[in-house]
């Protein structure tokens, strides 16, 4: 007893020693498997016959079963397997008769021995040898001409799978199965593997492989990049980050460009319009003291610039033979093309203000824009105006 114990315990140990190298061999390459990836399903059937039986023709009962399994790795996997065994004489077994011989319900383990000696290719071979192996429950049935008594019994399966892999995308695998299950506790028989209480059998069967997360139905190997190819990734991505850090201190310094220049601006256009303007203004008889200034790029009259367009309302007013014109200009910033857009805006601007809020005829109104020019004032600011000229003097 000791003896059978001790060599049930090496069997044991030598299977974990395999299983777990088996499975650092299978799990270094592939891409991430979720829990519901690789998991099959499947059917077979086939017959058995008492290992010892001196005819093996004889009593000959046949099976059909379920499987239901997932793989871990391409090396290993787990399975659970329901067979029934039939009595080809019939059955006298209680009052409704049944066939049913016994029943066997297994946890498998399988090692696909292809893909450990000879490594995954990133897809099933046309033709892999997997061992099954594992323990299960069983119970035997009282049939016709068996004196033996209905008992359970704890059974072990070992077994060899041919397994053929199907189709393009290989889902479907058919395979061939020689097996050997013990009983290993017998009504009547010591704990052991005897090959007194086992039966030979052969299965034929079918799986279907459910599609997994990376887009196909087996395992899928993952990318690798050797040494060299990883160095010109990472310092490529340190050539971006360092450009990026370049283009962030190019829009930070632009942006304190751009709050100067605001600021600048501000100061023009806050800055007191000083009496040597008009002073330079009026150089000639026929051109009249007042100007309208506009702030930088705009094309609307401020409030405070009223003032003067009143003053020439009302000259206009005591004078009715006087006609004016009225010269819009723009300072130099900018392109030409825009600086005249605006020195003609500016002009009609002062024009519309007349004939609107101060009632003088459009007909004495004639505008003209001029431009951009730094040529009438010393301050480039003070060049924004619209001047006014009584082209009947």
């Amino acid at each position: 007893m000791d003896e059978q114990k001790g060599k049930m315990m090496k069997r044991h140990v030598s299977l974990a020693v395999a299983t777990l190298a088996a499975l650092a061999l299978s799990a270094q390459t592939l891409e991430g498997s979720k829990t519901m990836d690789n998991w099959y399903i499947g059917v077979n059937g086939g017959v058995n016959v008492k290992t010892t039986q001196s005819a093996f023709t004889k009593d000959i009962n046949p099976s059909a079963g379920l499987r239901i399994g997932r793989a871990f790795t391409p090396v290993l996997g787990v399975a659970v397997e329901g067979e029934v065994y039939f009595d080809n004489k019939g059955s006298e077994y209680r009052p409704l008769g049944t066939f049913v011989k016994g029943i066997n319900v297994s946890l498998l383990g399988t090692t696909n021995f292809s893909n450990w000696l000879w490594g995954y290719k990133g897809t099933p071979r046309c033709l892999e040898v997997i061992g099954v192996y594992g323990l299960g429950w069983g119970h035997l049935f009282h049939t016709a001409g068996n004196v033996v008594p209905e008992q359970n019994v704890l059974t072990s399966k070992l077994g060899i799978d041919l397994a053929f892999n199907l189709g393009k995308k290989k889902a479907w695998q058919l395979y061939i199965e020689p097996n050997i299950t013990y009983g290993l506790n017998p009504l009547g028989s010591k704990m052991g593997y005897n090959v007194n209480n086992s039966a030979v059998g052969v299965l034929a069967g079918i799986n279907y492989k459910f599609g997994c997360s990376n887009g196909t139905h087996n395992f899928k190997l993952a990318t690798l990049r050797d040494a060299a190819e990883v160095e010109a990734l990472n310092q490529k991505i340190n050539e971006l980050r360092a450009e990026n850090d370049r283009k962030d201190n190019a829009i930070s310094n632009a942006n304190r460009t751009i709050v100067e220049l605001r600021q600048q601006l501000t100061d023009c256009q806050n800055r007191p319009v000083t009496t040597t303007v008009t002073q330079q203004v009026v150089k000639q008889s026929n051109v009249l003291q007042p100007t309208v200034i506009f702030g930088q790029g705009k094309r609307t009259i401020d409030a405070a610039q009223y003032a003067s367009i009143a003053m020439v309302a009302n000259y206009m007013k005591k004078h009715k033979e006087a006609k004016v014109l009225i010269k819009g200009y723009a300072s130099p910033e900018g392109s030409k093309e825009i600086n005249q857009r605006i020195s003609e805006a500016r002009a009609n601007a002062v024009k519309e203000a007349l004939v609107n809020r101060y009632k003088i005829d459009a007909s004495r109104l004639t505008t003209q824009g001029m431009g951009a020019t730094d040529e009438l004032f010393e301050e480039v600011d003070f060049n924004r105006v619209a001047t006014f000229t009584d082209i009947n003097k």
